[in-house]
């Protein structure tokens, strides 16, 4: 008797035949959609009228109700950025990263095979049809390239969808439908504001979604015959593709509360900040009234070197220190440090830094009122004060605490790069800052104490270096147990 007929023997025909039915179901799924695709894709082509003017008229309708109200622009615009490359493709990039990180490289292929489809799908379809984007009235927004089908939409479907199928490997009861409703939602929003916009027609937008379903319809079907393949068991699509890896993609499962008296803490930030903005309105007060004579000194000593090749380097280095570079740096070194560290405490630690750094910077400036330097002024006129400097202080805020919760946890000699990054980018922006005439020397110093008496508050009260050893070896003990674990026969 063979090992196939003992298996059928022991556990009945129950496993063969839900798999069966699993793939049937999937079987169904990819060939309805790719049906539909195919006849719209057959409509559009043959520029079928009834189909042509249902398309118009909705572009022209939307149009006509959503161009005189630029606040709905905005907010239809800030949607539909949710499924343009600038966000899909960092997206992908860094789940794949993280992925890698906690040792999944079947999902991460997973991801940049399936994320890689929408890239080669999108142009060649637009190349193959050739359609013109509606023209409408009063346009709102512009697309470059043709029509047929919405990128958009095509990249959002496969991009979330892909996402909301690992992910689902990681939860358990209710919080599924939180997930798969959330990808459903953003995917659908997408579609919408295409259509709202004016930049594709309803045929262009269902033949997105319609595309992407049937391409992660496909690219999930293949995984999981992978798996069955690999001798693991295929679970319902509603377990995630990987159920194996739940384990690995929980973000910190062995960390407990990083708050454990919430209320208590939350005091504790809030007389920290109240402390650190009484020392800068001293400060500021103090520097406004007196005006110390270096204070424009140094701007104007500053502005003799101007030439047009420094304005372009102090033009790169402050904005260093604007609030995009600040913020992406930040979306880029929370998701790593999570994946690495597998604790929550240092994220909440960073998160909290630049949030109390931005309320402190605001309400100081707000309060103090200071005049900028009186020299020429490369970034014209700034809607906030002099005091404190915004840049220099989100920058060295940010880096800082990065070197904090660093330090402690790598043990590489490359670890000092964070300290010498946390002296040298703000020292970059501080100077760049004064050469461009939009600070004093006394704002930088203003920054400095923001950043001493905030960071040095948030480390006592959130102690983000708290079991940095113990996580770690924890994380490390428990993928080594997951790669020697035995793969079922």
């Amino acid at each position: 008797m063979t090992d196939d007929n003992r298996v059928v023997e022991r556990t009945g025909w129950a496993p063969v035949r839900h798999f069966a039915e699993r793939s049937v179901a999937g079987l169904a799924a990819v060939v309805v959609a790719g049906l539909a695709f195919g006849l719209l894709l057959l409509l559009v082509r043959a520029n079928w009228s009834p189909l042509r003017r249902l398309d118009q008229s909705i572009a022209s309708g939307l149009n006509d109700l959503v161009a005189p109200h630029p606040a709905v622009v905005k907010v239809l615009t800030t949607i539909t950025s949710a499924g343009g490359r600038g966000v899909l493709v960092p997206l992908v990039v860094m789940a794949v990263l993280l992925l890698l990180i906690r040792r999944l490289p079947r999902l991460a292929l997973y991801l940049a095979v399936t994320g890689l489809g929408a890239v080669v799908l999108d142009p060649s379809l637009k190349a193959l049809v050739g359609r013109v984007r509606p023209v409408v009235t009063d346009p709102i927004a512009y697309g470059g390239g043709n029509s047929f089908p919405s990128g958009h939409t095509l990249g959002a479907t496969i991009v979330y969808g892909m996402l909301a199928l690992v992910l689902l490997s990681a939860t358990r009861g209710r919080h599924k439908g939180w997930i798969l409703s959330v990808a459903a939602i953003v995917v659908v929003a997408v579609g919408l504001t295409r259509i709202a916009l004016g930049v594709h027609f309803l045929s262009d937008v269902l033949a997105g979604w319609m595309l992407g379903l049937a391409w992660i319809s496909i690219t999930a079907y293949a995984f999981r015959v992978w798996r069955r393949e690999a001798g693991h068991p295929v679970p319902p699509v509603t377990d995630g593709l990987d159920p194996d890896a739940a384990d690995d993609l929980v973000p910190a499962p062995a960390e407990g509360a990083v708050l454990p008296h919430p209320w208590a803490k939350g005091a504790e930030i809030l007389v920290g900040w109240v402390f650190t903005f009484g020392v800068l309105y001293f400060v500021g007060y103090a520097v406004t009234r007196w005006e110390p004579s270096f204070d424009d000194g140094v701007p104007r000593w500053l502005q003799t070197f101007r030439t047009e090749q420094l304005d372009h380097l102090s033009w790169l280095a402050s904005k260093a220190g604007d609030t995009h570079a600040v913020l992406i740096v930040c979306l880029v070194f929370c998701p790593l440090a999570l994946a690495l560290w597998r604790q929550w405490r240092p994220v909440v630690f960073i998160v909290l830094t630049m949030i109390g750094e931005l309320t402190l910077f605001l309400c100081a400036a707000a309060a103090t009122g200071r005049a900028r330097p009186s020299v020429d002024q490369l970034d014209g006129q700034m809607p906030t004060s002099s005091f404190p400097s915004g840049h220099i202080a989100a920058t060295m805020c940010l880096w800082v605490a990065i070197a904090v919760v660093c330090m402690p946890r790598i043990h590489q000699w490359w670890r000092w790069v964070f300290p010498v990054l946390a002296f040298l980018m703000p020292a970059l922006v501080a100077l760049s800052r004064m050469y461009r005439g939009m600070h004093h020397p006394t704002d930088v110093l203003g920054a400095t104490l923001l950043t001493a008496c905030w960071i040095g508050a948030l480390y006592l009260i959130i102690r983000p270096n708290a079991r940095a050893e113990t996580v770690t070896e924890a994380a490390d003990e428990a993928h080594e147990v997951r790669d020697h674990r035995p793969v079922p026969a």
